[in-house]
């Protein structure tokens, strides 16, 4: 796959002539491939490699986007706050050598790149309890006493945002520079074993430049969906 990719990219500019869109498609799809199977490798190999496999393909990504052509490129990442937020700041990157796509944006963009966090109290989430297990409603806990949640809920105040920028509120910055719990939630959710699968240190006001926060929120509505028989459009040609 890796041939293909690099046969695409040394016939770039005849193919872009015809069609800027549908090369630019087919030659994401190579990477996609390329990079897969790296990854699978690395999955192997242990938690980190596979984990800053994928991140580093996230970041390729968006900087394909970016680099086409187009007046005032801009994008929206929407990720997890374990993907988006700096990983240097945090026990992810200090303890485990692992990177993201927050730590990536900010070394390559500076200030051209805002990381915004979102944090809860309770309330609800989708999720499943393993990997590949259905989908499922599920209570979230009160955040752990001495997390950054459990401050943010002490305020009383059922939503609003902090603005984290170095020159803006920097008292606040500083009653926060001590590095604290902070809760991920994301396709897992095991609430029977939070505090160790769920929680890690961080240091928030160098990990975002700014924290949404919703005292309670509720679990997202899936789009409807039509199921169609037969195997899925990847098997065994459609990639």
């Amino acid at each position: 796959m890796t041939r293909i990719l690099v046969d695409l990219l040394e016939k770039e500019l005849g193919y872009s002539q015809q069609d800027r869109a549908q090369f630019f498609d087919a030659a994401q799809n190579a990477r996609l491939v390329a990079d897969a199977e790296r990854y699978y490798r690395a999955m192997y190999l242990g938690a980190e490699e596979s984990w800053n496999q994928r991140d580093q393909h996230m970041f390729n990504t968006l900087q394909n986007i970016l680099d086409e052509p187009g007046p005032q490129r801009k994008a929206v990442v929407w990720a997890h706050n374990s993907h988006i937020g700096d990983a240097r700041f945090t026990d992810m990157g200090q303890t485990r050598g692992e990177l993201n796509i927050g730590q990536l944006c900010r070394q390559a963009y500076g200030r051209d790149a805002s990381l915004i966090g979102f944090g809860t109290h309770t309330g609800t989430v989708a999720a499943a309890t393993d990997w590949d297990g259905p989908m499922q409603v599920k209570a979230v806990r009160p955040s752990h006493p001495g997390s950054y949640e459990a401050w943010c809920h002490q305020v009383g105040v059922e939503r609003f945002l902090f603005d984290l920028r170095a020159g803006r509120h920097d008292d606040l910055r500083q009653v926060m520079s001590q590095p604290r719990l902070e809760r991920y939630i994301g396709v897992i959710y095991r609430p029977e074993t939070e505090r160790w699968s769920h929680y890690g240190y961080a240091t928030l006001p160098d990990q975002y430049d700014a924290f949404v926060w919703f005292d309670e929120t509720h679990a997202v509505t899936p789009l409807p969906t039509t199921v169609t028989a037969g195997e899925d459009e990847t098997y065994p040609f459609g990639l």
